[in-house]
């Protein structure tokens, strides 16, 4: 049965986990008068590039993962008006940053269970002038590197891996991100490793990456701790049109503590996730494929598919329930071609990625939050047999 909501508070979806090292670093940070991009970014970089098992010098941060996108396709050197292979199920930002980097989007529809890209698609969808395939890690679930990078080599293209959703992520045992030219990682708020807003660059190449910390920073050849710190004012020149899009240490703050807890975090949503395949496994929604062998989930959304036939209530007669019930939910994604901008600029219809439409026309996001209570998960479980049951 459904909990009484009255008496409940509302469970914010992806609500954060903060701790008190979290909130004593941020309130160091403050009484330091260092706020913006200086030694806890570095230290964070640091961290980072430990946590990925990479060098020190194949990381840069910066404000989003929108902006890490944006420039690891700058440095990559893709020449403009070049083609880019990437999914229809994602956030709008996949496509925008391809369109900011003067780039031409292609979609490639995914694969109906995994919902990421499929390797099939990307083939079909190489033309002369695809330069870059941008996979994205749907909800924490490694796309098929293997056979992404297998095209990538046949056809002599740059890869970006946008794992926003993929903080924890391994394929065959290696961490996502490692693959590609470049791994793209988000510290939103609703994200495993949270920062407020903030993103991470890794890269293959040590030259790329100084070149993404350049152009991330106004094009300026020193950063401001370098500029302003305690070995005197340092002269910088602009050597290149670049963006503002660094990092402040009152991100990193928050950031250190996430990422040290990383592991920590990953197991709680585990639990939790194993917590609702149980609990909605007689249930008439979809859900979840079981992870693929030789990889790590890395839990980021639960997501179920709302059919209206199966389920007598619609996707979004669905999510007004939860809501009525005080439960925050999600949409992980409208496929992009539904967007009136996308749809008036290429003249994209949602029926030319027919497995992306059907996906982002069904799917829930439920809350997935270390910080959930294993009383918040039976509530959440609850209200959904509550919602299907016996409609």
């Amino acid at each position: 049965m459904a909990h009484d909501s009255d008496s409940l508070p509302f469970l914010v979806f992806g609500a954060p986990h903060i701790g008190e090292a979290e909130i004593d670093e941020a309130l160091a940070c403050l009484r330091s008068g260092w706020l913006g991009t200086g030694p806890r970014v570095a230290q964070f970089e640091q961290d980072f590039a430990v946590f990925r098992g990479v060098k020190a010098t194949q990381v840069a941060a910066v404000n989003s993962c929108t902006a890490a996108l944006h420039v690891s396709m700058l440095a990559a050197g893709i020449e403009a008006g070049s083609e880019v292979i990437t999914t229809p199920l994602t956030f709008c930002a996949t496509v925008n940053a391809i369109l900011h980097a003067g780039l031409v989007p292609v979609l490639a529809d995914v694969d109906p269970q995994t919902q990421n890209i499929d390797p099939d698609a990307i083939e079909a969808a190489i033309t002369p002038r695809t330069r870059a395939i941008l996979p994205v890690h749907f909800a924490g679930r490694p796309c098929a590197m293997d056979r992404i990078m297998a095209l990538a080599r046949k056809h002599d293209l740059v890869v970006i891996e946008d794992c926003a959703h993929a903080v924890e992520a391994q394929f065959n045992g290696l961490p996502l991100g490692t693959f590609g030219d470049f791994g793209c990682f988000s510290f939103y708020v609703t994200k495993n490793v949270a920062t407020g807003e903030g993103g991470m660059i890794v890269g293959r190449s040590d030259e790329q990456i100084a070149r993404s910390k350049v152009l991330a920073l106004h094009g300026m050849s020193k950063d401001a701790w370098h500029r302003f710190g305690d070995q005197g004012y340092k002269h910088y020149q602009v050597v290149e049109c670049g963006f503002k899009y660094n990092m402040m240490d009152l991100q990193a703050a928050i950031g250190l503590h996430q990422l040290a807890r990383v592991e920590e975090s990953w197991l709680r949503r585990d639990a939790i996730w194993k917590r609702y395949d149980a609990g909605f496994a007689q249930l008439p929604i979809g859900l979840p494929s079981p992870a693929e062998a030789g990889t790590r989930h890395g839990r980021h959304l639960y997501t179920v598919m709302i059919d209206n036939d199966r389920c007598g209530i619609s996707r979004d007669g669905f999510l007004d329930a939860m809501n009525a019930a005080k439960i925050g939910t999600g949409v992980h994604y409208l496929s992009v071609p539904e967007h009136p901008y996308y749809q008036q600029r290429f003249g994209w219809r949602p029926e030319q990625w027919p497995h992306a439409m059907k996906l982002g026309r069904e799917t829930v996001s439920l809350p997935l939050s270390p910080a959930l209570s294993d009383a918040d998960v039976t509530r959440v479980i609850d209200t959904v047999h509550g919602i299907l049951v016996g409609k």
